[in-house]
Order: structure tokens, then C-alpha cells, then sequence
């Protein structure tokens, strides 16, 4: 063979073997996707927010990776018929292996999820049921290269504090679509809605409750909706949406207090490393309180009441729903999403299961943020009940959109 030939030879194989190495490349590079939810800030995009630095690269985040449903168009007609009361599957409610199987994610799917998240660096720390949302613990490094994005300090526009958010829509070098990352971000973390008193600050009033000074019990509550009527709670499981933990002795303490039997037992299901009675460190567990209080309450004689307690929005929604054993469920807390739509798979599964998810809309003014008194979220997203009625602004514009 002349130096020529055997040039051109070595020519040919180097181009077979570039050749080969873009075909290679070429899968991955096709099966990078944005994700079907919005996460990007709009105030990171127009500038409001100024950045102040990048988070650094070893600090760790707890993420809830979101798959989507399958059969959207069925599951749609489904929920229909069963809220129709001339339908034949009129209130004929799924379990939760029911509503998996035929609108979960594949099991072929969500263990691809799972082995990108582990091949990224991420440690899985939950999975669910129902195979829709992944739980990870992941450092900023490899969320910023499993997504392609940076992930940086901004300070926020309206409130004295940074918070930390992506720059840019993240996207997946994955075959299988994602629907949310919940976690990207804690522009708007979940708050209460209980207002309280500020320093110095008299309240003065003509109260006529049963409690001290006339204050309001919720065994007041109880006689101004249903009266002498016999509507107990008798049969039924409340499950109540709560951020953070609390104290179970604050609890004790209102019923002994006021002379009144706690005969409800509580559960508390704990989540994303959150634990109960946790001493001091919640003494600012009135919104926690209340609720429970309230609850058991208007429903004295109900067979339990469970606690949901996290430290994430999806995690909490998604247990309930997994859970699937209380029908009445209470959320007091709100927030400002960058995509509302995250939660509503879950919501879904909670309308497709019989559970009733009420959410606690507001006084009007009361909430602060971008879109304080435009959309409260979740209380006006399409799958809950939006329960308290004081919030007059988003309801007038909620009607005129439906009008229009």
C-alpha cells in the first residue's frame, strides 16, 4: 500500500468514525424539551428583580419532579360523568390503583425519570403511588446541568428579603416529557392567611361569643351555620393542608381551656423532614391551630382528622391524594405560582377520587404580591372550592371573564 492510499484510508475512517459520533449525538440533542409548565419569574424577565449573585454551586435543594397524565381527553369526559348526576358513572369514584392506570404515568416512564434524576447526581428520596412526582434532594451545580439553567439570588421587587430562582426555562436532555420541577424557586413560598394583630395595636368591639371577652368560639361557629341541626361530622375524615409543624399541647390547650372535649382524634402525616411538636421552634403555629381547632369544632363527632404537614405544596397535595382516605379537605394557606397549572393533576385526582379540596380565599387587601388581588391561588384554580367569599376584587374580575 503507497503513503497516498494509506492516507486516504485513514481519511475515510476518521470521517466514518466523525460521521458516527454526530448520529450518536444526534439522539440526545433531539430528545432535549422544555418541560409543559411555566418556571421562569416574570420579574426575573423584565428586570424588577435584579440579580444579585449565583447560588452556590454545593448548596442543596429538595425538588418535586412532576410527570404529566396520560389520556387528558378521557380523564376530561370522565370527570364530567362523574359529577352528572344523569350519567351512569354518577359519583362512581376511583381508587387510586384505578386512577393510575388509566391516567398515571407509565411505570416505563417513571422509572426513566427516576434513573435521569439518579444519573444527574440527584438522591431520590420519595416516589409515589401514583407515579406522578419524584422527591429529590440535588445540589445547584447539577440542577443548573440537568436542566440548563443558572440558578441565581435575585432581590425580590416588593418585600425586603433575595430570593433564589432560574434564569431561563429549564429543559431536559430525556426521552420522556416532565410536566413541573417544583422547588426552582422561593419567590413566593406558601403563607398563611391568618392576620394578626400588630403591636400597640386595640381591637375594640362589641363581641357576643361564648369565649373570653366575648371572642368567638369555633363551637360558636358551629351554632351559627347548622343551628340544632345533626350534622356531626359523624363517619367522615378530615384532612387538613398545613405549613410548618406545630404543636399538638397548643391544641390541648384551647379545648381544656374552654371547657370543651377534644374527642377527634389527630394523625399527623409528616413530610419533607418536617416533625411534630417541635417545641419553640414552632411557637408561631397559630394558622396550624386554628384550623384543627376549627375544624374538629364544626364537625365534634368526626372519626379522625389527619394533619398533612410539609414542606412542599406538591408533596402534601399528592399524599392526600395517594392517601385517599379523607373526603374533606381544608387548605388556609396561599401563594403566587409561576405556573398555576402545576398542582392540577393532583387536583384532578382529588375530583376523579370523590375528595372535596376547599381553600380559604381571604379578606380583600389582606394578601400581598404581584398578583395579590387578581388570582388567589390555589383557592381559584378550576378543580377546588374557593371557600370564604371576602375576596371581592378576584371574584369580580373572575366573573367578568367568564361574562366576556
Amino acid at each position: 500500500m503507497t503513503l497516498k492510499t494509506s492516507l486516504h484510508t485513514r481519511l475515510a475512517l476518521v470521517e466514518i468514525c466523525a460521521a458516527t459520533f454526530l448520529l450518536l449525538l444526534t439522539p440526545s440533542v433531539q430528545a432535549q424539551q422544555r418541560l409543559l409548565t411555566r418556571h421562569l419569574r416574570e420579574v426575573v424577565v423584565n428586570g424588577q428583580a435584579k440579580l444579585v449573585g449565583v447560588l452556590p454551586p454545593t448548596q442543596r435543594l429538595q425538588l418535586a419532579l412532576m410527570l404529566p397524565l396520560r389520556n387528558q381527553a378521557e380523564l376530561n369526559d370522565l370527570l364530567q360523568d362523574l359529577y352528572n348526576p344523569n350519567s351512569p358513572s354518577y359519583h362512581q369514584w376511583l381508587s387510586v390503583q384505578e386512577f393510575t392506570e388509566r391516567f398515571g404515568p407509565s411505570q416505563a416512564d417513571y422509572d426513566a425519570v427516576v434513573h435521569f434524576a439518579e444519573a444527574s447526581g440527584m438522591t431520590v428520596t420519595s416516589t409515589a403511588p401514583n407515579r406522578m412526582v419524584i422527591d429529590v434532594t440535588a445540589s445547584v451545580s447539577d440542577i443548573n446541568r440537568a436542566f440548563h439553567v443558572n440558578m441565581g439570588r435575585y432581590k425580590h421587587p416588593t418585600e425586603d428579603r433575595t430570593f433564589y430562582a432560574v434564569d431561563r426555562e429549564p429543559s431536559v436532555d430525556l426521552g420522556v416529557q416532565l410536566w413541573h420541577i417544583q422547588g426552582l424557586d422561593d419567590f413566593s413560598p406558601p403563607r398563611s392567611k391568618l392576620q394578626f394583630r400588630k403591636a400597640g395595636q386595640t381591637v375594640i368591639g362589641k363581641q357576643t361569643g361564648s369565649g373570653p371577652g366575648g371572642q368567638f368560639l369555633g363551637s360558636d361557629m358551629r351554632a351559627a351555620y347548622y343551628g340544632g341541626t345533626a350534622l356531626t361530622g359523624a363517619g367522615q375524615v378530615i384532612g387538613l393542608f398545613e405549613l410548618p409543624s406545630y404543636n399538638v399541647s397548643d391544641v390541648q390547650l384551647y379545648f381544656s381551656s374552654i371547657g370543651q372535649a377534644l374527642n377527634v382524634p389527630i394523625a399527623n402525616v409528616m413530610l419533607d423532614g418536617v416533625i411534630v411538636n417541635c417545641g419553640s421552634a414552632c411557637s408561631n403555629d397559630g394558622e396550624q391551630v386554628i384550623d384543627i381547632e376549627q375544624a374538629i369544632s364544626m364537625a365534634p363527632n368526626a372519626s379522625a382528622l389527619i394533619v398533612y404537614n410539609g414542606g412542599s405544596d406538591v408533596d402534601i397535595f399528592n399524599r392526600m391524594a395517594t392517601d385517599n382516605i379523607a373526603k374533606q379537605m381544608s387548605c388556609s394557606f396561599g401563594w403566587d405560582p409561576p405556573d398555576a397549572s402545576a398542582d392540577d393533576p393532583i387536583f384532578m385526582e382529588f375530583a376523579a377520587q370523590g375528595q372535596n379540596q376547599f381553600v380559604g380565599t381571604t379578606d380583600s387587601g389582606a394578601l400581598t404580591g404581584s398578583n395579590a388581588n387578581d388570582y388567589v391561588y390555589p383557592a381559584d384554580d378550576a378543580y377546588v372550592v374557593a371557600v370564604g367569599g371576602t375576596d371581592l376584587r378576584s371574584e369580580e374580575r373572575r366573573a367578568g371573564k367568564e361574562c366576556r
